[in-house]
This record gives C-alpha cells, sequence and structure tokens, in this order.
C-alpha cells in the first residue's frame, strides 16, 4: 500500500476528504460529457514493463505530472528487459542491447543526468564471411581499407554514408518537437513529422528495393547490407527500409555503451521517477466506472496482477504499456472493451546470444594458419549453410585498467548470434577448444515484413502503447522516444491541449517561430 496510516482519527479524516475532493474534482474535469479541462494531474499512473521503454516514461511522465502523481511499474522479469547481462568467468557481458549511437540524445542525457560513464567501443577488425570465403577483410591500414572497399565496391560505401547522414538529419527533428512538447497520435503521423513521403515510403517498402532505387549495387546490398541486418536484427534485406536504415547507423565508428552494462540506465531511470516498483505478472485490465457525489462519473482502470503473495489489484487513472502485445509476447487480457483490444497478430523474432571462452578455430573460416587470424569480428552474408549471424570478441561492461581486447590467436570471449541454440557439434567446428558456454535466448525484435502496419499507440481514452514504434524500427533510443511522445501525449489528453499533438508542417512552423 502506497498510503500511510495516519496516527489519530482526525488526521485520517482530512486525509480522506482530501483524496476523495481530489479524486471528484477530476472526475468532474474529466467527463467527456460536460467539456471541461481537466485541472487537477492524476492521482495514479501504471507502466507495465520495467525495460528501457517504461522507465523513461516513468521519468518523463514525473517531469510531465509533477511530484505528487504516484506512478507504479509492474515488472514480471527483470528491471532493464532487454537490457540485460550475463556473468562469464566472474566479469559482466552485454546480452542484450549493446550500443548506442553518438546522436541519441535522449540516452546521452539519461547517462548525464543519472551520474553514469560512458564506455567506449574498442578497436576491432571486421570481416564479411559468406560461408566459402572472406569477401571483405578490414585492414589495420585506413587507407588500404578505403582502397579495397573502392576496388570491390565503387563508392557505394561513400553514397550509402551520405544517405544514412541524410536520414539521421531529418530523424534528430524528433528531439526539437519533444523540447516544444510537441506529440503524435500514431507512429506513422510522427514518421511523416520527421521523414515526409520519404520515412513512409521505407516503412512500406523493404531495404533491399529502397536501396536498388537509391542506385546501390546488388552486390553491395548482399555483402554490406545483409549482414549489417543479420548481425542487428537477425533478418535479411526483406526488412523494411525505414529499420534497414536505423541498422546501418549502426555501423557508425561512434557507438558507445555505458560503464557497468546498459541496464543501469533502467535501474536510474527508476529510482530517478521515484515510480514504485512491483514485481508482478499482470494480467487483465478492465475500465471501471464510478458515480460521484457530484452527479459525474468517475472512470479508472483496474489492474490486476499475481506476485508471491497472490492475485492484487489496483486502480489507475492513466495506464502505460511498455511491454510487446504481439503474439505470444503478452497475456494481458483487456476485458470489457469496445472496441476489443486484443494482441496483435505478428511474431517476433529468435535471436540466441552464446558466450564462449574459447580459441576460435581459423580454419573454418578458410584460414589455414591461426597465427594469421586476426579479425575479432565475423559477420555473414545470406547463405542458407551457414548457422550463424555472426560472432565477436567481447569486453566486460566493466573497464578493468589491464584489460585489453585479445587478438584472435588468444582465448578470449567470443559472442555468437545465431537463430537457434548451437549444437555441440557446431561449437566444435567454431572452437579448437573452449569451456564456460552461456546461452541467452531473445524474442528481441519484431518480425519486419513490409509494408508495415504500425499498432496503436492509443488503445484507448487513456492507455497508451509504447511498443508500437517497434513496428518501425527496434531500439533502445526509438523506445525512449516513444516514451516521450506517451509522456507528452497523455498530458495533452489530461490537459486537452490538442494544439501540441499532430500538427503538420512542424518544422517549418518551428522555423518561423525561432
Amino acid at each position: 500500500m502506497r498510503w500511510p496510516l495516519a496516527p489519530a482519527a482526525c488526521s485520517l479524516l482530512l486525509c480522506s476528504l482530501w483524496i476523495g475532493a481530489r479524486w471528484g474534482s477530476t472526475s468532474k474535469a474529466g467527463s467527456k460529457e460536460d467539456g471541461e479541462k481537466l485541472r487537477y494531474p492524476p492521482s495514479k499512473i501504471a507502466i507495465i514493463g520495467a525495460g528501457i521503454g517504461g522507465t523513461s516514461a516513468a521519468f518523463f511522465l514525473r517531469q510531465k505530472f509533477g511530484r505528487d502523481v504516484l506512478i507504479d511499474i509492474f515488472e514480471r522479469g527483470e528491471v532493464g528487459g532487454r537490457l540485460a547481462t550475463v556473468n562469464l568467468e566472474g566479469l559482466e557481458y552485454e546480452a542484450g542491447g549493446s550500443v548506442i549511437h553518438p546522436l541519441n540524445l535522449h540516452m546521452k542525457n539519461f547517462v548525464k543526468d543519472l551520474g553514469l560513464s560512458v564506455r567506449s567501443r574498442q578497436a576491432s577488425l571486421t570481416g564479411i564471411y559468406n560461408g566459402e570465403e572472406f569477401v571483405f577483410e578490414e585492414s589495420e591500414w585506413f587507407i588500404f581499407n578505403i582502397i579495397k572497399l573502392i576496388w570491390r565496391y565503387g563508392f557505394n560505401f561513400l553514397r550509402m554514408y551520405m544517405w544514412v547522414e541524410d536520414l539521421m538529419d531529418k530523424f534528430m527533428r524528433i528531439y526539437r518537437y519533444q523540447s516544444f512538447e510537441y506529440s503524435f497520435s500514431t507512429v506513422e503521423s510522427l514518421l511523416h513529422a520527421l521523414g515526409g513521403n520519404d520515412f513512409m515510403h521505407k516503412l512500406n517498402c523493404s531495404i533491399n528495393e529502397t536501396m536498388q532505387k537509391a542506385g546501390f549495387s546488388q552486390k553491395f546490398i548482399n555483402e554490406i547490407v545483409i549482414p549489417a541486418m543479420r548481425v542487428n536484427y537477425g533478418q535479411s534485406a526483406k526488412v523494411n527500409g525505414f529499420v534497414g536504415a536505423v541498422s546501418l547507423a549502426g555501423t557508425d565508428p561512434g557507438l558507445w555503451a555505458v560503464e557497468g552494462g546498459n541496464k543501469l540506465v533502467c535501474f536510474g531511470l527508476l529510482y530517478s521517477s521515484k515510480a514504485q516498483l512491483i514485481l508482478g505478472t499482470v494480467t487483465s485490465i478492465k475500465e471501471k466506472s464510478r458515480p460521484q457525489r457530484t452527479g459525474g462519473i468517475l472512470k479508472l482502470y483496474e489492474v490486476s496482477y499475481q506476485t508471491a503473495a497472490g492475485t492484487l489489484s489496483n486502480l489507475y487513472d492513466i495506464i502505460i504499456i511498455a511491454t510487446p502485445l504481439d503474439h505470444g509476447m503478452s497475456n494481458i487480457s483487456f476485458l470489457g472493451f469496445n472496441p476489443p483490444i486484443v494482441a496483435f497478430q505478428k511474431h517476433f523474432q529468435q535471436t540466441v546470444a552464446t558466450f564462449i571462452y574459447g580459441h576460435i578455430n581459423a580454419s573454418f573460416f578458410g584460414c589455414q594458419e591461426h597465427s594469421d587470424f586476426s579479425l575479432s569480428e565475423i559477420l555473414t552474408t545470406g547463405n542458407s549453410k551457414l548457422f550463424l549471424n555472426s560472432i565477436g570478441a567481447v569486453s566486460p561492461v566493466k573497464s578493468i585498467n589491464d584489460h585489453t581486447l585479445k587478438p584472435a590467436s588468444t582465448a578470449c570471449i567470443w559472442k555468437v548470434f545465431s537463430p537457434e541454440s548451437l549444437t555441440e557439434e557446431q561449437l566444435e567446428m567454431l572452437f579448437t577448444s573452449y569451456h564456460a558456454v552461456i546461452e541467452r535466448k531473445w524474442l528481441a525484435y519484431p518480425q519486419y515484413n513490409p509494408p508495415e502496419k504500425c499498432p496503436p499507440i492509443i488503445l484507448h481514452d487513456r492507455i497508451y502503447y509504447i511498443n508500437a514504434i517497434e513496428r518501425a524500427a527496434s531500439a533502445m533510443e526509438m523506445s525512449a522516444i516513444a516514451a516521450k511522445n506517451v509522456a507528452l501525449l497523455s498530458h495533452h489528453h489530461w490537459y486537452d491541449k490538442l494544439d501540441r499533438i499532430d500538427q503538420e508542417d512542424l518544422n517549418e512552423k518551428l522555423k518561423s517561430e525561432l
């Protein structure tokens, strides 16, 4: 329970009158029939899911609604969600979301505001393997790499950099829109406000079609673009063009992570928001109505959940759902809603992350002399015979003074991404010797299959769905952006600030205001 027991009857009476007056005022103001604006903040908000989306939402909701609103976050697993670590040989390694783009401003601000520190990615040499040979191997010499890229792909690499940079320039508009407190009621309206018809076209065509239309060679797509899709999303060039471009942005050399693990951001946001964490599984949500003495109707949402103590329920003004509602991902029942709220008939892509301490078998990749094998990250093309998407040497989430990324010729920790669990036979093919194997299975991303139809952000009057944005692209920063959008959207709906929702030509409008 949130409310402490009053030490005296008079105190209890005053507290009850204050709460009753507050609920009554909210009801009268919130009634759609009387058309009045809500003048008081909500009393209680529920957030379902304590990953980066849910904890970001708690942080932004606290900023918007103030210190008096009570925020509960329900989590059936661990805080952090798909940001998680595994322990191997006494050290922690990123098992979920691993890297952050230098232009991800929400994540950068979180790290700064929470007093966390940045851990830069260590240098590595990358190779692209097609199942028979390396089609490209990175060298320690930058000029030599440029010559090899131009020789094999022409100027496709430079054009890709410019193409992604143009997309990022448009995408960065979201931070200015949100700083001026504009929000969007659908994923499509948000993307259209950022990139117009270009972003909508990317959402509804594959990355293969999108890049072919932009003039990129099929050879470049097969050998560079597809490996990026496989390592980042475990999928092919059939993913939509928008998520494909997001994946290619992940090739930026300035990628970074949080010292101690990216999940620390979630813990920090949870603490900073002063939200209460409830460890339990939400089983159902139901709309409840209560008559008021003033004659109005108070509409609330009843959240039922299962904990170690049994089945419990609480009432809330606003519900924020920050966990996937897609097929097979959620068991939440929405009771009595008209029209009904049901799970979305989309599937998530399984990705298996396997951590192995061992000596890599260079001959598996066609290298005769193990001492000549200097690659520390290997991406793969779409060869159907390959059982892995990528393999790379990894560093602990916490920097160690004497720790450096060991060369491939020595034993180190490797992380293998694959669509299925690795068999003992496959491990013996990949490594000459190994031990301390840890596997982590993820339903990490939606299965992208354009044209995409994004789920609604607004599921009911005051029920909002952060993960709707995942159908466009799934990433840490996308979740943080969606969380702030939902915080702004719920605030504007509560106070009837409709002029801050789904405004057209925002870019030009803000230019004229400035």
